[in-house]
């Protein structure tokens, strides 16, 4: 029987804002918020309040120095003197605190079964920021709190991340890039921040192997990044057979987003989400948690995750059909990753 997905949305995520322009402003939830709240939507989805996650839960991730150095900021005149696209408010660690303690909240709920799928509609984002260093408008990150979480509360060994912003996760990474229990795979427009995630950084130690980094070139779009991940995560899927799967969900691949040159289409985030929901069918008992990301074009990024909460809302149904692409095929052709899994 197919459960209404799980959002949390709350308005105290606009608390983290400054007078100054930034891409990163509460702008990006707003609207998305008021079309949740009305037809079609009203209803058919479950609203949930996050909660703040715990110093535990955030020392998972984050070294305690780190943090002291963005209290420490807080108190500074220049709400860029910790990082210079990375603001810093009175607000701020709290507004992040409650953005990762909202996708805990998803992640309870889906292990209980009230929901099969979730989406944290939360800022700031938190897919650039490493154990000791925030960047890119991230303090917090929230999907690495939210993998530490289910291991240790959990006890789950086997967790795949998948993450489709069009910047490298490099946070992530940097937290899971020695262990077998997470596996990270990331797909992002080339020679764009953080310029890291090159097909060679692969994992190390016990990590060796679950690292999967998927630069493309500008330009692509819908088949190629479609092709890409159907063919890689379908194979690594089953082998790796992952008893959740966390979606860093950015939305700045749009052709849309100036902040990027991919050309995603807003259908794509639908197709991806079925194609991500048939793998969580397969294998872990239909358990998907996406997180949000980026996404700086407020019409564009309204588009594309209310196309993410359309097939959400359906039961889940065949794999989509994927098209051959030539020029996503050679990005494979000597890629590490026939190291390590067969495609």
């Amino acid at each position: 029987m197919h459960k209404r997905p799980g959002i949390v949305s709350d308005q105290r995520f606009f608390d983290h804002a400054i007078p100054q322009h930034s891409l990163e402003n509460p702008a990006r939830l707003r609207r998305l918020y008021t079309r949740l709240a009305a037809e079609p939507y009203l209803g058919r989805v479950q609203c949930f309040r996050p909660r703040e996650a715990s110093a535990e839960d955030i020392e998972a991730v984050h070294s305690s120095f780190y943090q002291e150095q963005l209290r420490e900021h807080v108190n500074v005149q220049d709400p860029f003197s910790y990082d210079r696209d990375t603001y810093l408010m009175e607000q701020s660690l709290y507004t992040a605190a409650l953005a990762a303690g909202g996708c805990l909240e998803l992640a309870d709920r889906i292990v209980a079964g009230e929901i099969d799928y979730g989406f944290a509609l939360v800022r700031p984002p938190g897919h650039h920021a490493e154990p000791g260093r925030g960047m890119g408008f991230c303090l917090y990150n929230n999907v690495a709190i939210t993998a530490q979480y289910l291991r240790r509360v959990y006890g789950m060994q086997r967790i795949l991340i998948l993450d489709f912003d069009v910047h490298h996760g490099n946070g992530t990474q940097a937290v899971f890039n020695e262990t077998d229990q997470v596996l990270f795979c990331s797909i992002h427009q080339e020679k764009l921040f953080p310029f890291t995630g090159k097909p060679q950084e692969v994992g190390i130690g016990k990590g060796y192997g679950y690292t999967l980094n998927l630069p493309v070139h500008q330009q692509f779009g819908d088949a190629e990044y479609l092709f890409l991940l159907n063919r890689v995560l379908g194979n690594v899927v089953e082998q790796y057979l992952p008893q959740i799967i966390l979606v860093s969900a950015g939305y700045d691949g749009h052709e849309d987003d100036s902040i990027s040159r991919t050309l995603l289409s807003t259908h794509w985030f639908f197709v991806v989400t079925e194609l991500l929901k048939f793998f969580a069918h397969e294998v872990c008992d239909d358990r998907v948690l996406f997180i949000l990301e980026g996404g700086y074009n407020p019409v564009s990024l309204e588009a594309s995750v209310l196309a993410t909460v359309d097939s959400l809302l359906t039961p889940c149904g065949k794999r989509p059909g994927v098209a051959y692409s030539q020029r996503a095929a050679k990005i494979l052709a000597h890629h590490p990753v026939h190291q390590f899994w067969t495609l």
